[in-house]
């Protein structure tokens, strides 16, 4: 028996006794292109916008004393009719990072034959899913002209940004990277050098300077990071979009209009933006309704803009059901009889 991607037509092979398991390896392996992912993403915002696709509000349970956090997310992408279930379990949040266990996970069934299709390591698929998202934002939100932008930040979320903004915004020509690990930058200036050679990676030091300096703003780094961008650094027109840390609740207070990927995510994950009497700015417009058309982004040119980049489950459903057939097609994973 087989399931069919119906956008691409690629043949996705299964029964209904077995399950294909990519593995981290399996994955890691996959060669995928750039626009490509921002093509899935945007195909998979686009189709959410439309309603055609489903991303109810994730699960969360955490203990008391916070250190370990459990997330589940249910979705359907209507494009490509599959559904599946996202799991992620972080463990020692209060340990240093060599000390945390990370697990998630993507499995995925074809809601047409009604055959599962893979189950996957899903943390490719966020590494790629989140930059791209930061990309199309930029894309659809930085003001007219825009030609510099500022990291925040060389984890793998950093690491990956410039490509991704360099893939949307090919007119960028000033590309800045503030972070505070050598092994950070490296990494940064590595995957600049794989996919755009002929591109150069300035290292900023003086952060007020580079932020008074740059169109955009990418905060990526993780809560420990020294970096937090106030509103009064940032030029008039800038657009700043926050991923993880890096950038002060003053620029989402006090920004002409704020987008969110989803402004319910925002009110439950963006607390810390929260100004002093703990309340968060209103959101203007959700990003898939504004690639839809549905809604506006950037209304006048000279507005400065705030961005907020949390993760939606169809994103990672459309990538993953990618990766998926692109595994099928070079014969990875191994086949688990789990159901007989």
């Amino acid at each position: 028996m087989t399931g069919t991607d119906h956008r691409q037509g690629e043949p996705m092979a299964s029964d209904d006794t077995a399950l294909r398991i990519l593995s981290t390896g399996d994955v890691a392996g996959i060669d995928i292109a750039l626009p490509d992912v921002v093509s899935v993403v945007e195909q998979a915002y686009r189709t959410l916008a439309e309603g055609r696709s489903a991303n109810p509000r994730k699960l969360t349970v955490t203990p008391e004393d916070g250190h370990s956090v459990a997330y589940a997310m249910l979705g359907r992408d209507g494009e490509r009719n599959v559904v599946a279930v996202k799991t992620s379990y972080k463990y020692g949040l209060h340990e240093d990072r060599d000390k945390q266990h990370y697990y998630t996970t993507l499995t995925l069934y074809d809601d047409v034959t009604g055959l599962p299709v893979a189950m996957m390591d899903c943390g490719r698929v966020g590494a790629l899913r989140t930059p791209a998202v930061s990309a199309l934002l930029a894309r659809e939100l930085a003001a007219p002209g825009s030609r510099s932008a500022l990291v925040i930040g060389t984890g793998t979320q950093g690491r990956l940004a410039l490509p991704f903004l360099l893939t949307t915004l090919p007119r960028l020509d000033r590309l800045m990277l503030f972070g505070t690990h050598p092994e950070g930058i490296r990494a940064a200036r590595a995957q600049l050098r794989a996919h755009f050679p002929d591109r150069e990676l300035e290292i900023v030091s003086d952060l007020r300077a580079a932020a008074g300096q740059a169109d955009i703003v990418l905060a990526t780094a993780g809560p420990r990071t020294p970096a937090s961008v106030p509103a009064e650094w940032l030029r008039p027109a800038a657009l700043s979009v926050l991923v993880g840390y890096g950038i002060a609740p003053s620029t989402l207070h006090r920004a002409d209009r704020v987008i969110a990927t989803s402004a319910a995510q925002m009110r439950v994950t963006g607390t810390d933006m929260a100004d002093e009497t703990g309340e968060l700015r209103a959101v203007d417009a959700e990003f898939p309704d504004v690639l839809a058309g549905r809604a506006a982004g950037r209304t006048d040119p000279g507005q400065r803009i705030f961005a907020y980049n949390s993760g939606l489950v169809v994103t990672d459903i459309a990538l993953g059901h990618r990766f998926a057939q692109l595994a099928l097609a070079q014969g990875l994973g191994t086949v688990v009889p789990l159901w007989r």
